[in-house]
């Protein structure tokens, strides 16, 4: 019965999930939409503060900023069952362009999707505008807000980047004495358990991955594939753009380095070819980019049944989302006792100047990346571009339509550039 009543919430997830274009920036984006103001489920300011937390840790930041919503509306269960039906879309969606890939060419279908870049950055675009009118109050907000996104437009693929700008704004707003804390919530309880199984997880998967590949047992590449991504997923920093050149170096060029050929180890690997291909794909998909995990690794099993190859792509995407949901179930408790002190209560004003500032500067850095894309296209095709972006960010900061039907109103005007042949 308790799970009754959080299913409008769930629903509201999977609506979110299957039309979150674009990457963390535009996620944030649509939750302030969906979740803040539609729902109400939580506040402006604890949405803020729930991204930047998560900035700081390493894996999924949208995944485990709602982890965090669903964990303050019902506690660890609902998180959990929050995770699943945020990645379901995506990750089924990549492992079934796995599975095709070696049958179909899937480059004309990946066309239809192309303006699903100016639209998401419109998504960003409305947001930021939003939240700077919540949150942009003062004169230290406004320089922290303005020099960080000066910094992100400038080293916005850099791992630490967005760590670092959020850690330098928090401690900025401490020079003022004015923010001071009340009494607060009671401290919470630190979940010790999520950090044990973080770390036998990591422990026993990578002890038996390497026993599996050295002992050359029968399916030792499923374990691999389990093991890889867990360790992805515990140590990437920075998201999908830090994720993906990981991956590579694991799937393509590892396999062909000369250690491994000397070696004659049978270890995973995936060709430059297709590899490109689902790294370009996963772009094009709602949800989280980590979902990439599920291509890769039904890509890497490819030599065996669709039965296996479908099994590694479940084992991937729990591998590589399984460390997001430990690691920030056992630290968000420590950072809700953290901020009962003055230093860290103040920070809160300066880290959420600092999200402001970074989608405004991921925001021009997506036009500025795009512009460069698109100058050898029509000038219908440009326009189409100006269009789509201007009406997105439009239709969302004013008119508060629901973000699917623009979603869907996009992919068809994509198809019908495709098939007219502009």
């Amino acid at each position: 019965m308790k799970l009754l009543r959080h299913i409008p919430f769930l629903t509201a997830v999977l609506k979110h999930s299957i039309t979150a274009f674009g990457g963390p920036q535009v996620h944030l984006g649509l939750m302030q939409h969906r979740f803040v103001e539609k729902r109400k489920d939580i506040s402006s300011e604890e949405l803020m503060e729930y991204n930047a937390f998560c900035q700081l840790l390493p894996g999924a930041s949208s995944t485990q900023t709602i982890i965090l919503i669903a964990f303050k509306r019902g506690g660890i269960s609902l998180a959990f069952l929050t995770l699943l039906v945020w990645i379901l879309p995506a990750t089924f969606l990549m492992a079934m362009v796995a599975i095709a890939y070696n049958y179909f060419d899937m480059r004309t279908g990946l066309q239809s999707f192309i303006l699903l870049q100016p639209m998401a950055i419109g998504f960003i675009a409305s947001a930021t505008i939003l939240l700077y009118k919540k949150v942009i109050n003062s004169l230290i907000t406004k320089i922290i807000f303005i020099l960080t996104a000066i910094f992100i437009f400038l080293t916005f693929k850099s791992p630490w980047a967005i760590p670092f700008v959020i850690l330098v704004a928090g401690i900025a707003t401490n020079f003022s004495q004015k923010r001071i804390p009340n009494d607060g919530a009671a401290p919470k309880t630190v979940n010790w358990g999520a950090l044990f199984i973080f770390i036998f997880l990591f422990l026993a998967v990578g002890i038996l991955s390497e026993e599996a590949t050295r002992k050359n047992w029968e399916q030792h590449k499923v374990i691999n594939v389990f093991e890889n991504n867990y360790r992805f997923g515990s140590f990437v920093f920075g998201g999908g753009d830090v994720l993906i050149p990981m991956m590579y170096e694991q799937y393509v060029a590892r396999p062909n380095s000369d250690r491994i050929k000397k070696n004659k180890r049978d270890v995973l690997k995936i060709s430059k070819e297709a590899f490109l291909m689902g790294a370009g794909m996963v772009r094009a998909m709602p949800g989280p980019v980590f979902s990439v995990a599920s291509y890769t690794s039904a890509m890497a099993l490819k030599e065996k049944s669709i039965a296996i190859q479908i099994g590694g792509a479940v084992l991937g995407s729990l591998g590589i989302f399984l460390p997001s949901f430990l690691i920030v179930l056992f630290f968000f408790p420590i950072w809700q006792n953290l901020k009962k002190y003055a230093i860290f209560y103040r920070s809160l004003e300066g880290i959420y100047a600092a999200v402001v500032g970074i989608m405004l500067g991921a925001t021009l850095y997506f036009i500025k990346d795009i512009s460069v894309e698109i100058q050898t296209f029509s000038s219908i095709k440009i326009l189409s571009y100006i269009f789509v972006f201007l009406t997105s960010t439009y239709l969302i900061y004013t008119q508060k339509i629901a973000a699917q039907w623009i979603v869907l109103s996009t992919i068809a005007f994509g198809f019908l550039l495709t098939s007219l042949n502009i």
